[in-house]
């Protein structure tokens, strides 16, 4: 136990440093280099003021994390293999796999940005072939991994086989929640801050089930998300841009996956599921009422803008709704999480070793 815990320690400090760090010789080389944010026309005209900030700060954590697990690695090198196992190690990757996809994909989209100086990158269809092609890698390596199962725990309802249907549903599922991180983005902080939150709500639910590999990748995102916040908190002076967010999307989905528990992503991201649903609410409901609209303007963070919200404050409601229910046991407890009695679900023979649940 404390061996682990000193694991976690140094992920979450190592993240923070290396990223605080880096964002201080990396803010001015992009500004060197002229990669700065174009403001979206339809986006508040208020955020005019912002145009020109430098973006892609998301190299910055992706950096940071990439580092501290190396140098995590390098460090407990000789105590790793009895405190995670290969299985572990193997999911890890997975994970790293998706979120690192998920940014490459992102960084293509503000590379094009930045370089024709227009506020679209890449087409929807671009972005979403790429997406299906990443999201098709990642389920293939869930199932050669054993981690990819058709059970899925509800509150209330226990656990629930829901067969072939499970497969579209969490393929189209994945994609809809990397980009409903990336729409979270729109405020300075907003979507550092939720990440912040909802990897605290991973590493517990992580350290409770004895998924270490976890408990690691949350606890390096967590320090490297406060090492962020240090320069994107308001007023920003760097963004993170898709490469950030959409890096953080893809490990706010995965962590979820190779837990075998997708539920978990449904209440550690229901702020970024929120802010998204709004916009497709408002895109279905403009369509069918031929320009009526729902709400003022979405995502929705931009509505609590427009009545008169402050960055700061709009950021302390979205990061409080989320640590409410990153911290509520009762809902780990009907999701089969506890740390006295463990989960309720078997995991199969291939599945982690750290994960086995009692």
């Amino acid at each position: 136990m404390e061996q682990i815990s000193s694991l976690l320690a140094a992920a979450a400090v190592g993240g923070f440093a290396i990223t605080a760090v880096a964002g201080k010789f990396m803010i001015p080389a992009l500004h060197r280099l002229h990669f700065g944010q174009t403001i979206r026309e339809e986006g508040p005209t208020w955020h005019s003021k912002k145009n020109g900030t430098p973006t892609m700060g998301g190299l910055c954590f992706i950096l940071g994390i990439l580092a501290t697990l190396g140098i995590v690695w390098v460090m407990y090198s000789p105590k790793l293999p009895e405190v995670l196992g290969m299985p572990q190690l193997q999911a890890g990757m997975l994970v790293l796999f998706l979120a690192f996809g998920s940014g490459l994909i992102g960084f293509l989209d503000d590379f094009i940005k930045v370089v024709r100086h227009r506020n679209l990158g890449l087409t929807e269809a671009q972005k979403m072939i790429l997406q299906i092609a990443l999201t098709f890698g990642f389920m293939f390596g869930l199932h050669s991994l054993g981690l990819l199962t058709t059970q899925v725990q509800f509150p209330i309802f226990g656990l629930v086989d829901m067969g072939l249907l499970y497969y579209p549903i969490a393929f189209f599922g994945i994609i809809f929640l990397v980009n409903a991180v990336n729409l979270t983005d729109g405020l300075d902080g907003l979507c550092t801050g939720v990440t912040f939150v909802s990897m605290i709500g991973y590493l517990l639910a992580g350290s409770l089930l004895g998924f270490v590999h976890v408990s690691l990748i949350a606890a390096a995102t967590a320090g490297a998300c406060a090492g962020f916040l240090v320069w994107n908190f308001y007023p920003a002076k760097v963004f993170m841009g898709d490469t950030g967010s959409m890096f953080f999307g893809g490990i706010v989905t995965a962590l979820a996956f190779v837990m075998q528990r997708p539920e978990l992503v449904l209440f550690f991201g229901i702020v970024y599921i929120w802010d998204a649903m709004t916009v497709v609410i408002q895109r279905t409901y403009f369509k069918a009422t031929h320009g009526k609209r729902i709400f003022r303007m979405t995502p929705i963070h931009h509505a609590f803008e427009m009545r008169g919200w402050r960055e700061v404050k709009i950021d302390g409601f979205f990061r409080a709704d989320c640590r409410h229910r990153c911290g509520n046991g009762n809902f780990l407890h009907l999701c089969g999480i506890s740390s006295g009695a463990g989960p309720t679900r078997p995991l199969p023979v291939s599945a982690p070793k750290g994960g086995d649940r009692p």
